[in-house]
């Protein structure tokens, strides 16, 4: 009782109750980040919104309403490359994660020998240059590239494949360099919680007669879950916005066979006629589209 008089007193007497100071120091933490967020992150989309309603060419903008959205549903390369970044969600995210997991579960063996090595090997190509791997793997699907080559050397081809000519080859194409890039970053995110997994939990499962199916579907998916959850939202987000495998690998071919909405984009704002406000208008749409399928997936992976 005293001791909270004197609080009192002493807080009366600078001016401001000790609550109150407490608040202004966190918001003195809080708003410096706040303005740095609005700034670049919730600024820049209601500029983008802004702009989808405007129309013209270059800077010449002019309030136009709806009419880039409307224009939209009629346009054949915005249809092409929706069409193509949705092929490599569906093909490349599920295999990426699935060998993530898998890698994580074998790296996470503690008799394992060399596990560093592997596991820095695995990772590695996320921090590879995109252009230095791009120009190998442009070298290794060539018609006389190094897959060709081994492709025909053990009789399973009898002529080479143009990788890069034939719009679903250019996109298998595209999925394996996703893959090759991105497993290894996934598969850290695994293992880390993989490490958290008490051992006893898998020993008391092969005493109890559990396979190693039973252990992953039981035991390790499970507990992973919220983990799969956040890689499964940043993969579906990444892919959506996927531009550098498609410019730097394919260019968009052939004959857009390839070209990813980001890349489209890039071409309306870019290398055609500038046209910004069509650019941000399926910039936008392109945001929304990602922002529901993120609250879609948590809704379908959270419980709570």
């Amino acid at each position: 009782m005293i001791h909270t008089t004197i609080e009192k007193i002493k807080s009366y007497k600078n001016g401001f109750s000790i609550n109150t100071k407490h608040k202004l120091i966190g918001w003195f933490f809080v708003i410096p980040g706040a303005l740095l967020i609005f700034s670049f992150y919730f600024y820049p989309i209601i500029r983008a919104f802004i702009l989808s309603l405007q129309g013209g060419v270059g800077n010449n903008l002019r309030f136009a309403g709806l009419f880039n959205y409307k224009r939209l549903l009629q346009d054949g390369l915005f249809k092409q490359s929706m069409f193509n970044v949705f092929i490599y969600l569906i093909l490349q995210v599920p295999i990426m994660l699935s060998l993530a997991l898998i890698l994580a579960g074998i790296l996470n063996d503690r008799t394992l020998k060399f596990r560093s090595f592997f596991r820095t090997a695995i990772f590695v190509p996320c921090a590879t240059s995109l252009v230095s791997y791009a120009i190998i793997f442009r070298s290794m699907f060539a018609l006389d590239g190094f897959i060709n080559t081994i492709l025909m050397n053990l009789n399973i081809l009898a002529e080479p494949i143009n990788w890069l000519g034939g719009p679903w080859t250019a996109r298998l194409l595209i999925v394996i360099g996703l893959t090759w890039r991105w497993t290894g970053y996934n598969m850290i995110f695994y293992l880390a919680g993989l490490q958290n997994i008490d051992p006893a939990i898998y020993e008391a499962a092969k005493i109890d007669g559990a396979s190693a199916f039973d252990r992953l579907t039981k035991i390790t998916i499970p507990i992973l879950k919220p983990i799969i959850l956040l890689t499964t939202i940043m993969s579906t987000n990444g892919t959506l916005q996927i531009f550098d495998e498609t410019q730097n690998l394919t260019s968009g071919g052939p004959a857009n066979a390839t070209l990813s909405v980001s890349q489209y984009i890039y071409r309306l704002s870019f290398e055609y006629v500038p046209r910004f406000g069509y650019a941000a208008a399926i910039a936008f749409v392109v945001f929304i589209i990602v922002a529901v399928l993120s609250f879609m997936q948590l809704k379908v992976g959270d419980e709570r």
